[in-house]
This record gives structure tokens, C-alpha cells and sequence, in this order.
């Protein structure tokens, strides 16, 4: 008698499911595009899963291919669609300020221009006692400090209205010269961030990021700020990749997309 078949043992659909998420996070706005090799070491997957899954995203629209890479299909942006549908920029973004306050321990904000001055929309504020004063509807100088900065250096017509007016000095590090800010700001746009010390209030520090909307426009700026005490330049610079992350979550979030980046139409 044929000995009796064991059949094949079947995979755990929600360990498939954590496998496909663990390749979709693996794509970024700063790195769109992934080849197989890419998608291996970023997951740390065998070569013949990640093979056969990419495989079965890109039948299913998940992915798309473009040369010998991937990136997520436009499929996956219709589907995201809805998720937006209705709600304001800032509610879809703001959940987001609370998990930068965890992380770093200190506040996080969204700041927009308003005129020649910035006005925080969005605020996630710190369980330290010892904090910077900051609150909803707070207005700020443009030319001073990190958000401003980074508002200046993606809404180059702000810059314009800083030149029919004086750049007032509110520390001894406020800059107060047109020149000099806009040196700072060219540095901000080609580093992708800002970090200030003291500009608007001694003592205190802050790092920024621009969020973009879908025709890749400035919708805010994201801020970590607290004192100095807590945040020297070292550590400052050691939170500039959460603050980048959190920038690009809620450009994704939005539809967005970085300026230079190709739209590609569904």
C-alpha cells in the first residue's frame, strides 16, 4: 500500500503578515528605492523568503519594480487615501509629537509662519519640572531659532519680509544680521535640519525638521526644545535621527513627499 501523504505544513498567517510589514518598513523617503540585497540586510531575512515575498507584493501591487530595485506601489497610496480623508494636516500629524517627547524626554512642537513670525500649532510638553515655557498660539521671531530656520529655508518668500524690517536682538546669540541668517538658513536646507543654542532665550536649545505636504510644500516644522543643561550640541546631535524619522512618519502620514522627489502619478 503507497504510504499516506503528510501534507505541508502551513505557515502562520500572522507570521507572514509581521514578515511583509518588517519589507514595507523597510522602505523610507530617504530611501524610496531597495534592491533584494537591501531588503536581506534590513530585515534579516533568508534570501529565498525575501525573494519569494517580494515577489508575491509586486503581483499583488504592494510593490512596484523599477530597474533593479522596489518601491511601495501606488496601490498602497490608494489605499492610504481614506485614512486622511476629512481630517485636518494637524490631527493627522500631531499623535506624532507625543512618541518625539518620549523618546527624547522633552517637548516636542509643530510650528507654521504666520507674518514674520512663527506660531506653534502642536505641542507634546515635557514631564520634566524644569522646562521651557511654551504653549499653544505662541508666537516666536522667525529669524530666531531652530524652527524658524527651517520654516525660512523651505518658504524662501519669508525670507523677504525679514529684509523690509530689522532683525531684532533677543540674546547675545540671536543673529541679527541678513547676511549671516541667510548663510545659516543655506546650511539648514543642505543639512536637511537645524539645531540653535540661544538664540530666542539663553540657556535654552532646539533641533528642527521640515514636514512636507504631497506637492512636496512646507506644512510645519517639528522641534525638539528644552535647556541647554539637558540638551548640549552632543546631545542634540544625537537626537537629529529620531527628529528626521519623525519628520518623514508624518510627511507619509500626509501624502507628502520631499522636494526634488519624482511624483509618479497612479
Amino acid at each position: 500500500m503507497p504510504k499516506e501523504q503528510v501534507p505541508a505544513k502551513k505557515q502562520n498567517p500572522l507570521l507572514v503578515l509581521g514578515k511583509i510589514s518588517a519589507i514595507l518598513d523597510s522602505f523610507s523617503l530617504r530611501q524610496p528605492v531597495l534592491t533584494l540585497a537591501d531588503l536581506r540586510e534590513a530585515t534579516s531575512m533568508p534570501a529565498s523568503t525575501v525573494q519569494r515575498l517580494v515577489a508575491n507584493l509586486v503581483e499583488q501591487g504592494f510593490l512596484d519594480r523599477e530597474g533593479d530595485g522596489y518601491r511601495i506601489g501606488m496601490k498602497m497610496a490608494y489605499w492610504a487615501a481614506p485614512a486622511t480623508r476629512g481630517k485636518e494636516v494637524l490631527d493627522v500629524i500631531s499623535p506624532l509629537l507625543a512618541e518625539l517627547r518620549d523618546t527624547t524626554g522633552e517637548t516636542a512642537c509643530l510650528f507654521r509662519a504666520e507674518a514674520v513670525y512663527r506660531v506653534c500649532v502642536g505641542i507634546a510638553e515635557t514631564r520634566h519640572v524644569l522646562r521651557r515655557e511654551m504653549h499653544l498660539g505662541e508666537l516666536a521671531p522667525l529669524h530666531a531659532g531652530s524652527a524658524g530656520r527651517v520654516l525660512l529655508a523651505w518658504k524662501p518668500e519669508l525670507m523677504q519680509r525679514l529684509v523690509e524690517g530689522s532683525l531684532e536682538s533677543l540674546t547675545s546669540s540671536t543673529i541679527t544680521g541678513l547676511d549671516d541668517l541667510q548663510t545659516a538658513v543655506e546650511a539648514t536646507r543642505a543639512d536637511g535640519f537645524a539645531i540653535t543654542t540661544g538664540e530666542r532665550e539663553s540657556g535654552a536649545s532646539g533641533l528642527s525638521a521640515p514636514v512636507f505636504d504631497s506637492a512636496a510644500r512646507l506644512v510645519a516644522a517639528v522641534t525638539i526644545s528644552g535647556p541647554t543643561m539637558r540638551m548640549p550640541q552632543a546631545v542634540c546631535e544625537g537626537w537629529v535621527e529620531p527628529l528626521l524619522e519623525t519628520a518623514e512618519r508624518m510627511t507619509r502620514l500626509i501624502g507628502g513627499r520631499f522636494p526634488g522627489e519624482t511624483h509618479r502619478p497612479a
